[in-house]
């Protein structure tokens, strides 16, 4: 790679720097992230820091498993740590700040003579499914003196085998391969169980990690035991000459590490750069009712070769595409919501999208496959679905389709025999059918008006999108039975579970109830698209009588009760939000109105409760509860203690959405892909959603 050509003085450069980082630099000094996304591509592959600064800790896997990254830089002979807690002996460069963006995290560190921005990249880009689906991080320098002086530069990286196992006693094997204009470094686990374990706490143990540098940069390699790599690399700046060929042993055995090291040469006043990848082919992604799917990124016939030589290809114009992205992402998150509610969607961004999976069915078809993270592992939970679901529709119907397809697909099974929509698919990564409650047996423990009020409001939202309801034809024999489901049974719920199961059952509720008839409004549309005249009349009327209904039996003077038989009682009506944004408008402005006053009145220092009988809340339902508010001031007060939550909770993990708004202490989940829900602010906006669903 060559260096960037330019004629300013470094006092400029560093001053124009100055400049461009002011912004982002003014918002991560007010925001401490619980925890810091590096690369995000699915629930596998997904590797975090707990740590305020990077040499701190060690990288983690979302789960909190050390999964182990190191880098290092060499400046004029002496050696500086920049990324993980070792090698001990060798200082940390002086660290400044970090800055978050949807698709990178760039950490900044800066002496009297150089200032150095490590950046790792995650090219998540909704529009284009072939780059989104990749499972390909960057890593990044970028590099330039202060002094006015020409130093010598050299730069490290590693990773270790703890990424391609499940636990760190697991055997490994690696190897390398010339692929013409790279360096490419492989290793995988000995055993090769592919799709071979399904849970909740695991990590992937088949497949293989790729770390490729491009060979203009004139980078060496090698493979080997971390503390000879490592300290050759701070002696001298060299790697061992030859690989560590004991195979196949431990990935704890001394730590065998993928190594690169670059020499950047003399690095004056003009920015330097140089990158490696990392990749993870899993070779098959996804068991879905009993076939093996190939990740989505293999649908058109890509090779891993053919992955790794695009990748690094493409790479400036890939910078180039996330840089627009992000920038124009944020400015809209800033001013649909302010500073923190755009803080707040920016660390959301990558950790909803890399709690799924997207792979491809054997013709093709994409198939978007969320993980219920630490909660119980189910694969495709409608009540994670519907939660997640908005920065999908938000930017590429295509995802929001991928996403409901294979629960409405297996729901068309015989084997699927309710009346109502299933809850789950399996236990990722294997879905197979149901297992929650009484899985594919009994109605005990089911959701039933929940996950079929979630689909069918999901597919009017898809069809808002399309412009008709095509989608929904196939799927139409499951979706009639649900509405014909919710109308008996939605007004006023039975005694059952409700997608915030952890508050156990609950028999006339509110908010469910809500969710019914807002489904039956949907439904209606949906068969008017589909010249069903008369069943959309009818399932209007009853949604209409339903609303007027639920306004006196919900009533409980300045606001509206939790149980309908609970005097006294509140709780967040969280899916009146699709009131407004599918455009249905069976209630009356004033029910938001008085809620959301109501809600002000509830505020606790960390954000509004779930309802009246804990302190306990959900973050994604405060940003879709803010969502009904008409005043700016109204939605600043919501978002403000969900804000104040990820900025001071003591618990340094990947976003949790189920805390206490008293301690802001994490009650369970983490890294979940219901964060996505925080992106319906700007679905309530027609013209963003608008803009952003058509954007190429």
């Amino acid at each position: 790679m060559k260096t960037r050509p330019g004629i300013l003085a470094p006092l400029i450069i560093a001053l124009i720097l100055e400049g461009v980082f002011h912004q982002a630099r003014a918002q991560a000094d007010s925001f401490r992230p619980p925890a810091i996304p590096l690369i995000t591509c699915d629930p596998y592959f997904s590797l975090w820091s707990f740590a305020d600064r990077p040499t701190d800790d060690w990288p983690r896997h979302w789960t909190g498993a050390v999964n182990g990254l190191c880098s290092m830089v060499r400046i004029d002979g002496r050696a500086y740590r920049l990324l993980g807690s070792s090698p001990a002996n060798v200082p940390a460069f002086t660290f400044k700040r970090e800055t978050l963006t949807p698709t990178r995290t760039l950490y900044e560190f800066a002496d009297s003579s150089i200032a150095l921005t490590l950046t790792f990249m995650t090219p998540a880009l909704p529009r284009d499914l072939s780059l989104y689906a990749r499972p390909v991080g960057y890593v990044s320098w970028q590099v330039l003196s202060l002094d006015g002086k020409d130093h010598a530069v050299s730069l490290y990286f590693d990773n270790t085998a703890e990424l391609v196992v499940n636990t760190p006693d697991q055997l490994v094997s690696w190897s390398r391969a010339n692929i013409r204009t790279l360096d490419v470094l492989r290793i995988g686990s000995q055993e090769q169980r592919v799709l071979g374990r399904a849970g909740d706490d695991l990590r992937i143990d088949w497949g293989y990690l790729y770390l490729v540098s491009p060979r203009e940069q004139h980078a060496t390699s090698t493979i080997g035991g971390h503390s000879i790599v490592r300290s050759n690399f701070v002696r001298d700046g060299m790697l061992p000459a030859s690989d560590d060929l004991r195979m196949p042993r431990p990935a704890q055995d001394n730590w065998p590490v993928l190594a690169v090291a670059i020499d950047a040469g003399k690095v004056g006043s003009h920015p330097v750069e140089r990158f490696v990848l990392l990749a993870y082919d899993d070779l098959y992604s996804i068991e879905y009712l009993q076939r093996k799917l190939q990740p989505y990124w293999k649908a058109d016939g890509m090779t891993t070769v053919d992955l790794l030589e695009r990748s690094v290809r493409e790479y400036e114009t890939i910078v180039a595409r996330c840089k627009d992205f992000d920038a124009l992402l944020q400015a809209d998150l800033v001013n649909a919501g302010g500073e923190r509610y755009a803080q707040l969607a920016t660390l959301a961004y990558r950790q909803a999208i890399g709690a799924h999976k997207l792979a491809s069915d054997i013709n093709g078809t994409p198939l978007l496959f969320p993980k219920e993270n630490f909660s119980n592992g189910c694969i495709s939970t409608v009540d994670v679905i519907y939660p997640a679901a908005p920065i999908f529709l938000l930017f590429n119907a295509e995802l929001a389709k991928a996403s409901v397809r294979p629960v409405l697909e297996y729901a068309m099974t015989k084997r699927w025999r309710f009346p109502f929509a299933p809850h789950d698919l399996g236990t990722y990564p294997l879905a197979n059918g149901q297992v929650y409650g009484g899985g594919e047996n009994s109605e005990e423990n089911q959701m039933p008006v929940e996950e079929s009020g979630n689909l069918l409001l999901l597919m009017h939202a898809i069809a808002q999108m399309d412009g008709n309801a095509r989608f929904a034809e196939p799927f139409w024999p499951a979706m009639r039975t649900w509405a014909s489901y919710l109308k008996e049974k939605g007004l006023d719920p039975e005694n059952q579970l409700c997608t915030d199961d952890f508050a156990g059952h609950l028999a006339h509720n509110v908010n469910l109830s809500l969710k019914a008839i807002l489904a039956l409004g949907a439904y209606s549309r949906l068969c008017k698209m589909l010249n069903q005249t008369a069943e959309a009349e009818q399932y209007w009327s009853t949604a209409k009588a339903f609303a007027q209904r639920w306004a006196a039996m919900a009533d409980d003077g300045d606001h509206y009760r939790l149980a309908f038989d609970k005097p006294g009682t509140w709780s967040q009506k969280y899916n009146l939000v699709w009131d407004q944004i599918l455009d249905l408008n069976l209630f009356p402005k004033s029910v938001a109105q008085k809620e959301i006053r109501f809600y002000r009145s509830k505020l606790n220092t960390y954000g509004l409760p779930l309802d009246n009988r804990k302190d306990y809340t959900k973050l994604d339902w405060i940003l879709w509860t803010a969502t009904l508010a008409e005043r700016e001031e109204d939605f600043e007060a919501l978002v403000s203690g969900a804000y104040e939550f990820a900025d001071k909770t003591p618990d340094r993990v990947p976003l949790s959405d189920w805390y206490d708004t008293q301690t802001a202490k994490q009650m369970a989940f983490q890294a979940r892909p219901v964060v996505g829900g925080v992106f319906i602010k700007l679905l309530a906006d027609r013209g963003l959603w608008k803009k952003w669903s058509t954007l190429r």
